[in-house]
């Protein structure tokens, strides 16, 4: 039991996770969505796939959903963010990168780390489309019983 405790007190300082040119990397999943996120000091600029995240994502709820980490954190604006995405919906892809820009936050700076993981922006989201089954219509949806 007194070890336990003396675990807790014990932190465990994480360095900060860049390349050579001052950005941190995270990958993002959502659905069947993958977005690669590079993140760098700037002026809060969003790219995603070559074009601004007004329109790449133009539903308001999806800019809102990428966003959500800085809001969460308290540093809107302050970060560029470039990323590639590929699979899945539109959905997909803005949860894919507000985890990438989560964990790309997470490697730029360690500090970080705890409010992100007390929003659920750390952990992936696992519910995906159920499969179809045979013998029926969907993955639930049967055909319609007769009784004559």
């Amino acid at each position: 039991m007194a070890e336990a405790a003396v675990a807790a007190d014990v932190k465990v300082d994480r360095k900060p996770k860049m390349d050579k040119l001052g950005r941190a990397y995270g990958t993002g999943r959502r659905k069947d969505a993958v977005a690669r996120v590079w993140l760098s000091k700037g002026k809060g600029k969003i790219t995603v796939n070559g074009r601004d995240v007004s329109k790449y994502f133009a539903r308001p709820v999806l800019q809102m959903i990428v966003n959500q980490p800085f809001v969460v954190v308290d540093r809107v604006g302050n970060y560029d963010v470039n990323c590639t995405v590929e699979g899945g919906g539109l959905s997909g892809q803005a949860g894919a990168v507000r985890h990438g820009i989560s964990r790309a936050l997470d490697n730029y700076d360690p500090m970080l780390h705890t409010p992100l993981r007390r929003g659920g922006f750390l952990t992936r989201d696992a519910r995906t489309v159920e499969r179809k089954k045979y013998g029926r219509k969907k993955a639930r949806r049967s055909f319609q019983f007769s009784k004559r």
